[in-house]
């Protein structure tokens, strides 16, 4: 039976470190599987490769509901499927949805007694169930709700920036000046052939560490900065 962590960011700047040490520190012996990638599971790799991984009695740790799906119906059925293949999901923010809890709904089946009661009993049962999915669906639910208020407030602080009259993104025109930029810049002025150095522009391209787009950008700008 093995343990499985998933972590899940949307953009590289995001930090994944959180997610790492909160389910190390409810299950160290987790193998964490990490992914950068905002979308419906069926476009993530990584998840993809931990789903024909995991066998029945695995266990898959998330930090949250949100890491395995924002989107309400898609985390619903993924769960769901997951269930019947026998794996054990756990959600450390939202524990009430673990599929021991789900299990243990089910398990908790008031028995029959082959009497009229049975009618009554199974109605009993199936409002058991119910309230169980009920349950999972609205944790996805709120996840999705969370990441469309946090689209909405973007965008409505962008909006309010613009009416400002303050600039939203890097000016069109505008070189962005970052260390990386500076470096290269200075090997290309100290190396290349056009600024009084020995080498041609392909080498001064894998000296640099550059593309071939980025490396005669940079020159162009050196050029008419002079």
């Amino acid at each position: 039976m093995s343990i499985y962590g998933y972590v899940r960011i949307s953009t590289a700047k995001q930090s994944i470190d959180r997610q790492i040490r909160n389910i190390k520190q409810a299950f160290p012996t987790a193998f964490i599987i990490q992914e950068t990638f905002t979308g419906t599971t069926f476009q993530r790799k990584e998840w993809h490769k931990l789903i024909k991984a995991v066998k029945r009695d695995d266990t898959i740790v998330f930090d949250s509901v949100s890491r395995m799906s924002r989107t309400a119906d898609e985390g619903f059925t993924v769960y769901e499927s997951l269930f019947k293949q026998g794996i054990r999901l756990v959600f450390l923010k939202e524990p009430h949805i673990n599929t021991d809890t789900y299990k243990n709904a089910l398990s908790k089946s008031i028995p029959m007694t082959n009497t009229s009661l049975d009618l009554i009993l199974s109605g009993i049962n199936q409002y058991l169930m119910a309230l169980a999915k009920q349950q999972i669906q609205i944790a996805f639910e709120q996840a999705e709700k969370e990441v469309l208020d946090l689209r909405q407030r973007t965008c409505e602080g962008i909006q309010t920036a613009r009416l400002q009259g303050k600039q939203i993104g890097q000016r069109q025109g505008a070189k962005l000046i970052t260390r990386k930029s500076i470096t290269a810049k200075q090997v290309i002025i100290k190396h290349s052939r056009d600024f009084g150095g020995s080498l041609s522009d392909i080498e001064v391209m894998k000296l640099a560490g550059l593309s071939r787009n980025t490396y005669y950008k940079y020159k162009r700008e050196l050029k008419q900065s002079k």
